[in-house]
């Protein structure tokens, strides 16, 4: 039997980045002692990389987040404005908790799916997920990759991180929250698309902008949906379906149980033990993420073994990572360094904060935000911890223009795509813009008043 093994065209670009890179030091345009320090820096980063995405790829397949946004859907009580505010704080927690590639890849299919169940359009859901995985992104080392480089670089804590970067995340969550309800939330834009409609067996509904496509899902939540389509149908006989005939207004879904109650305990107790090894214990990140894994994982061990396959660890990520690291600093050491650190400037002040956090925000809309945080991070001097931050705040904020700005953007345009659901790239980058520009400006606003 023939098997065929197809290479996604990301993991065409992980693997030509580390061949790229290990050919950098073979070749000698990367000294072998500079690539040694580079990989001795992100060890304990890839460690960590691979340990939270297992515990969140193990916490989704325990139904943590299905449960969750219920929740979030039942608590709005058919209110469309407490439906956005409890969207906003669902997908802001989870990136800042769980990291922003948990958020793009775990988040999106649950919010297409609490889309479909509570007749809204897919779109306004999918934006919130997008945007918040960036934009919410700054608090905690954990939330972003660039986070834990940049705490390393100016030795801070995740609680001193925390400190320093409070207010610019407030200022860049409340001004995603204003965009997104003038562009796709308002009444009007969330209703394209119209409302829920049953399929046929062993598929699921999403709706878009442009209509309504066919997206498969699991069987136990298929069924589980039909039967509260079912319930919900009984109840209109009956007259005990009070849904709004006001578009302002949406059915609350059925309760979400979890289909093994012994997981999502377990998964949920290991999500809650890693927040507090970090917060609370200061425990080493990768300490605490591979821990909680372990716990997951021993809780698949015994209740779901087929579960556990090497699928689970992002291997796309870890290749991909080491790889960028090393061309980086081979462009660094033969030119990049002295380009970026005229753009970036030696200025400390207010004027040298905005201009750090533009270049690494322009430019992360042209490369991809990883690789320009790594070359700015050298070109920023030493003692300018602040300026340091702004370059932070633009390169996590920032890039929500084109969808190769960061990883989480890539890995979030792949799941709306396999789940059929269409937002216009145009769109995308018109009203990213206006985002960009307006959250980058307010967070360093807010970080200049605070330091």
């Amino acid at each position: 039997m023939r098997v065929s093994l197809r290479l996604h065209v990301l993991d065409r670009v992980a693997i030509g980045l580390l061949v790229t890179g290990l050919l950098c030091v073979v070749s000698g345009l990367l000294p072998t002692g500079a690539a040694a320090d580079a990989m001795t820096r992100i060890a304990p980063l890839l460690a960590f990389l691979g340990t939270v995405i297992v515990l969140a790829e193990l916490t989704s397949r325990a139904e943590v987040f299905d449960v969750v946004a219920a929740r979030v859907a039942r608590a709005g009580r058919g209110s469309y404005p407490a439906l956005f505010l409890l969207c906003v704080a669902f997908a802001s927690v989870t990136t800042i908790a769980l990291n922003l590639d948990t958020t793009a890849v775990l988040l999106t299919p649950v919010m297409l799916a609490l889309a479909s169940r509570v007749g809204i359009a897919a779109v306004p859901l999918a934006m919130t997920t997008v945007w918040l995985a960036n934009t919410a992104s700054l608090l905690l080392p954990v939330s972003n990759l660039t986070n834990l480089l940049a705490a390393d670089r100016v030795a801070l804590s995740p609680l001193g991180l925390a400190a320093r970067m409070w207010a610019p995340q407030l200022a860049a969550v409340a001004v995603t929250m204003v965009c997104l309800w003038v562009f796709y939330w308002r009444r009007g834009r969330r209703e394209s698309g119209g409302g829920p409609r049953t399929a046929g067996p062993g598929a699921a509904r999403v709706e878009d902008v442009r209509g309504v496509r066919d997206v498969p899902v699991d069987g136990v939540r298929d069924a589980r949906a039909a039967s509260a389509e079912e319930a919900r149908e009984e109840d209109r006989s009956r007259g005990a379906d009070r849904r709004p005939q006001d578009s302002g207004r949406y059915l609350p879904p059925e309760k979400h149980r979890p289909a093994d109650p012994v997981l999502f305990r377990a998964c949920a107790l290991a999500c809650g033990g890693f927040l507090l090894a970090i917060l609370v214990a200061d425990v080493e990140l990768w300490i605490a993420s591979a821990t909680a894994a372990a716990v997951a994982v021993a809780a698949f061990a015994v209740r779901d073994r087929p579960a556990l396959r090497p699928s689970l660890i992002p291997w796309r990520l870890l290749v991909m990572v080491p790889g960028m690291f090393l061309v980086v600093e081979t462009v660094n050491a033969n030119g990049l360094h002295d380009v970026l650190a005229a753009a970036i400037g030696h200025d400390g002040g207010v004027r040298g904060l905005f201009r750090a956090a533009a270049v690494g925000g322009g430019l992360s809309n042209v490369l991809n935000n990883l690789p320009v945080y790594l070359a700015g991070e050298g070109a920023v001097p030493v003692g300018n911890h602040d300026q340091l931050l702004a370059l932070l705040i633009g390169t996590n904020v920032g890039p929500v223009v084109t969808p190769w700005a960061s990883l989480a953007t890539l890995l979030w345009y792949e799941r709306c795509h396999a789940y059929g659901v269409r937002v216009p790239v145009a769109r995308l980058m018109g009203t990213g813009a206006v985002l960009a520009v307006a959250a980058v400006a307010a967070s360093v606003a807010a970080l200049a008043l605070t330091s």
